[in-house]
């Protein structure tokens, strides 16, 4: 997507409009977060405004944060807790940060941000280096199961249509390079918005491999916060890496 920037995302516009994104799973993501964190300390990447890391510190555990979008950021401190983390302004693959954690983390395909396999892969060998020796990195994404049901690599969705809005969805998939440009688009009478998103898939077995050459192993992996078994039909993934 020609011009396109990593911060220019649908949850930065929100954050803009101050709009506080939930999907649901909050409660369930933290708990299952917090058993692994123990004691803590933990390190989230792609903080955003806080959705995970906020409730997670509320449980008494350290959590600090890297994110690229200052708006999320602006959010983020904010909020009631948020000016108590730690967070470091950056690319979410240098993980720029000193210390070891007991858990690094990043939730809701925010890992697919990353735009290319090897941007990818030095973002697992940072963590690599920054994770304690029983210290465990866990992964939320998506399968890429649905780009088979793609006609001619592409698609067009209406997201939500009412009186004074209406939502499109519209998304492009280069297989070559496992690239997905989409482009979130409301038509109202205030007029058009853009909010645009290129991310860079990878299946699971491929992130596997990526864990492997940063010296980790997988350890487990199941559907969703709440362990459901992981099968061909899952359409996400919650992956626990460790060495």
């Amino acid at each position: 997507m020609e011009s396109y920037k990593p911060v220019m995302s649908f949850d930065e516009e929100r954050a803009r409009k101050d709009v506080d994104f939930r999907r649901g799973d909050e409660p369930e993501a933290v708990e299952f977060l917090a058993g692994i964190a123990g004691g803590g300390p933990a390190l989230e990447l792609g903080i955003g405004t806080g959705r995970i890391a906020l409730p997670l510190a509320e449980r008494g555990i350290r959590v600090d944060g890297v994110d690229l979008s200052t708006a999320m950021l602006e959010q983020l401190r904010a909020r009631p807790g948020g000016e108590r983390l730690s967070v470091t302004v950056g690319d979410l693959a240098d993980v720029a940060v000193p210390g070891a954690y007991r858990l690094i983390y990043v939730v809701f395909n925010t890992f697919f941000n990353l735009l290319t396999q090897d941007d990818q892969v030095r973002c697992f060998r940072n963590v690599a280096s920054h994770l304690t020796e029983d210290g465990v990195f866990v992964m939320e994404t998506y399968t890429p199961a649905f780009l088979y049901r793609l006609r001619n690599d592409q698609y067009v969705d209406a997201e939500s249509i009412q009186v004074d809005e209406v939502r499109i969805d519209v998304l492009r998939h280069d297989a070559a390079t496992q690239v997905i440009e989409e482009n979130h688009v409301s038509l109202s009478l205030e007029g058009i918005r853009l909010n645009p998103v290129v991310q860079r898939y990878a299946w699971p077995s491929e992130l596997d491999l990526m864990a492997q050459i940063a010296g980790l192993r997988l350890k487990e992996r199941c559907a969703g916060w709440t362990r459901e078994p992981f099968n061909s039909a899952s359409d996400t993934h919650v992956s626990m890496y460790g060495r």
